[in-house]
């Protein structure tokens, strides 16, 4: 794999900063009409849990990659506590825009993993114009019992088991916060009525839908409710042998889907 070079920092919204990771595409002719992408990580993601996949998108598909971690994750200044169960769509509707100008996107192609796709469909339903494709793993528009169930679990290996020191490693001290303060708002009553399904309706960018089989956080009926509303040509790809993360646990098949998608938006 051709080695890219990785530039971090800090970007300030909205009076906070946000820790940011980029890549440049190598090409600089490519980088004239290839979108960046925009990672949007998960509920317990960062910028460094995405592990070595921005560079495999970057080689792979001559785009330039850009993630970042929300509040509270990662190296990025503290989060508010508890989160309102409105946390996706401040962030779709009032952090993205901002942090977008102030790296001086336009046009993306936002990649979202769960929350982070959540956060990309409403950011989509707002503004449909601002959005050359979508590609989203194991995305959220409702609630569903199942997701509670796991998210109960992960609980209780959380105060059992190792998973807090194995987050610090991401997330430093605010391991905890970044934890429970997801957990919480997804457990709290005010979420169990969660559902973006009326962001759908306004989206015309093309859609990958990247799922599994055997999420254990989410089933087919997420993508199938995105598929059927969106306005725009939507594909799926469904993986077997996989849990939550296509782009860690079946890291070929989903960079392969992900360069044959932006082929065809090229």
């Amino acid at each position: 794999m051709t080695q890219h070079l990785a530039d971090t920092g800090f970007l300030k919204v909205h009076d906070q900063r946000l820790e940011y990771c980029w890549i440049a595409p190598q090409n600089s002719r490519q980088a004239s009409h290839h979108p960046v992408l925009v990672l949007l990580h998960e509920g317990l993601g960062c910028v460094t849990m995405w592990k070595d996949f921005p560079a495999q998108l970057a080689a792979r598909t001559g785009c330039g990659v850009f993630s970042y971690s929300r509040a509270g994750y990662g190296r990025s200044d503290p989060a508010l506590l508890p989160r309102p169960a409105r946390y996706m769509h401040d962030e779709a509707e009032l952090v993205l825009p901002a942090l977008l100008a102030a790296a001086g996107i336009e046009q993306p192609v936002l990649l979202g993993h769960s929350d982070g796709g959540s956060i990309a469909l409403i950011y989509a339903g707002c503004h449909p114009d601002a959005v050359r494709g979508l590609v989203l793993l194991a995305p959220h528009v409702f609630n569903e019992p199942l997701c509670i169930e796991a998210i109960t679990a992960a609980g209780e290996r959380y105060r059992s088991s190792d998973l807090p020191q194995r987050l610090a490693r991401y997330h430093g001290a605010q391991a905890d916060a970044a934890f429970w303060g997801w957990h919480d708002v997804w457990l709290s009553p005010a979420f169990r009525q969660w559902n973006i399904e009326a962001s759908l309706a306004s989206i015309t960018a093309p859609t990958l839908l990247i799922q599994s089989r055997q999420d254990p956080y989410g089933t087919l009926a997420q993508i199938n409710a995105i598929s059927g509303q969106l306005q725009g040509p939507v594909e799926q790809r469904l993986l077997a042998d996989c849990a939550h993360a296509p782009h860690l646990e079946q890291p070929e098949q989903t960079v392969t889907a992900i360069q044959e998608f932006l082929y065809k938006l090229l």
